[in-house]
């Protein structure tokens, strides 16, 4: 029995395929093939195709991605391979989206002036997936719940597409992950993208570089209209508190405290009343002594020769000395004795954007990656002037860039060897690997200013996030500077005042 009951099944089996076999070979079997489900949790690369197209909204710094276009001549020759920027870095995001994961993904592009103009937009309604502010407005995003966690997967390094994981520098890794706030370290929320520092550029021979390390230079009389500060409530506190405790921060004793860099931050940080009408005293007399308060032109200024110094970001500091070198004019870098702001801007997704939806955010989350791939990395640096937070890991095309940026040419004599091993070594790693030996002049220069001393970040300072009541307060006395000098109020305007105030009082003390 058991052997006719199998006769009869393979009898019964070879019917239905030899049926199934008549049935494709008819017209349209291909069609029917194609229809099948793929195997359940299988998404093949073809269906993903037929997906919607996902819509990502990015709202970053005016100038702050690679926009294409290049010239032959700009082409990055490095022993790794050359690095060109033929497309906008938002086209090549959206051509390898597709080819890596099989769905196509559209960009909308926008972009801000200063952090308070993107924390408007957003509070006025403007709707965005990925935005890039500084540290400081991370922090404020954070307290005010807008932001969305990066996922588990963005931080799994043995995903070879996972490039900011893989890549981000030592140094900065362990910022973000040593900093929090509410209980939230920002490594779980943001992703760097440029860092630096701020600083004077100055042109050396009309400035000395005693007179540029200090942030009292903006009030100096003898720079009289020669001068320009940034036009920003935090850029121009965070200066002027510098120079009005000049004094505090460059005390032995203070710098050499065991807890220096806790007591730094607390000072740069300080929003006192009494602090507070010190900072807007000050700045009232470098509305008098400055050339202009500017969010941009002071590149310009700097570089056509209007200004003899300029507060500047460290990244715009490469822009206009790469732009005076050009002309045969040398501009110069210099870090404030006092202390200086070392900032983070990093990508973050905005809750009200992505809104849990893990399309968006997986396109949120690559847009990330694929801006930290070393070559990509390269573009934007070059493109923009700053510096990225990716060192690279195992990739050393980046520190290669570095190289080929600021390297000494054979033959040249008067050289000096500049350690970046605190920004691209891992951990146990030899540092001697990463020394550029540079044209001594580049230590006060574009290196100086690309990557900092470590001596320079020794003295650095975060601008934390304030309060409601902080940020009024602070706010109040920006209006009062910008709006109103009363330094330039004359005498006779105080005296008519008084008299009609005692005038008013006299008044309602007779009616009452």
């Amino acid at each position: 029995m058991r052997g006719l009951r199998k006769n009869v099944f393979i009898r019964l089996l070879s019917g239905i395929v030899f049926s199934l076999l008549l049935t494709f070979l008819q017209p349209g079997a291909a069609d029917f093939m194609t229809g099948l489900p793929a195997f359940p949790g299988e998404v093949s690369a073809a269906d993903r195709r037929e997906e919607k197209e996902v819509t990502l909204r990015v709202c970053n710094w005016e100038e702050y991605i690679d926009l294409g276009d290049w010239d032959e001549e700009e082409t990055i020759d490095l022993d790794s391979g050359d690095v060109i920027g033929e497309n906008s870095m938002l086209e090549d995001f959206e051509e390898w989206y597709y080819d890596t994961y099989g769905i196509r993904v559209h960009v909308e592009y926008s972009t801000f002036g200063t952090n308070e103009d993107l924390y408007n937009m957003i509070t006025l309604g403007d709707t965005y997936d990925l935005v890039c502010p500084s540290e400081y407005m991370i922090m404020k995003l954070l307290t005010e719940d807008r932001l969305m966690p990066l996922t588990e997967e963005f931080f799994d390094s043995s995903d070879k597409n996972n490039y900011y994981i893989n890549g981000v520098s030592p140094y900065i890794r362990s910022v973000f992950e040593n900093n929090e706030i509410d209980g939230k370290p920002w490594s779980d929320y943001a992703a760097g993208y440029m860092w630096g520092i701020t600083g004077i550029v100055y042109n050396p021979e009309l400035v000395s570089e005693e007179a540029a390390s200090s942030w009292k230079i903006l009030s100096d009389p003898a720079y009289h209209r020669q001068i320009t500060i940034k036009d920003n409530v935090r850029d121009s506190y965070f200066a002027a508190i510098g120079a009005i405790k000049s004094e505090l921060l460059t005390d032995e004793q203070f710098v050499h405290a065991p807890d220096y860099q806790k007591r730094l931050e607390e000072e740069m940080n300080d929003t006192s009343e009494e602090t507070i009408a010190r900072v807007q005293d000050y700045l009232q007399d470098v509305k008098d002594n400055a050339y202009s308060f500017e969010s941009d032109s002071g590149k310009a200024d700097m570089v056509t020769g209007k200004v003899a110094a300029n507060y500047q970001w460290s990244g715009d500091g490469v822009y206009t000395m790469d732009q005076a070198d050009e002309d045969d004019f040398t501009l110069e870098f210099a870090v404030p004795r006092e202390s200086t702001n070392i900032y983070f801007d990093g990508w973050v997704l905005m809750k009200d954007g992505i809104r849990e939806d893990p399309a968006k955010q997986h396109a949120a989350e690559a847009f990330i990656n694929f801006n930290s791939r070393a070559d990509n990395v390269i573009r934007n640096m070059y493109y923009i002037g700053y510096t990225s937070v990716i060192s690279g890991g195992d990739d050393r095309r980046i520190f290669e860039y570095a190289n080929w940026c600021y390297g000494a040419e054979d033959g040249d004599k008067d050289v000096s060897d500049y350690d970046l091993g605190y920004f691209f070594a891992e951990d146990g790693e030899e540092t001697k690997d990463y020394v550029i030996t540079a044209p001594s002049d580049q230590v006060y220069r574009q290196l100086f200013a690309q990557y900092p001393s470590e001596e320079a970040i020794a003295r650095s300072a975060l601008m934390v996030c304030f309060d409601e009541e902080q940020n009024q307060a602070i706010n109040q006395m920006w209006i009062n500077v910008r709006c109103c000098n009363i330094h330039d109020i004359p005498a006779w305007v105080w005296m008519i005042a008084a008299v009609l105030i005692m005038a008013s009082a006299i008044l309602v003390w007779k009616k009452l």
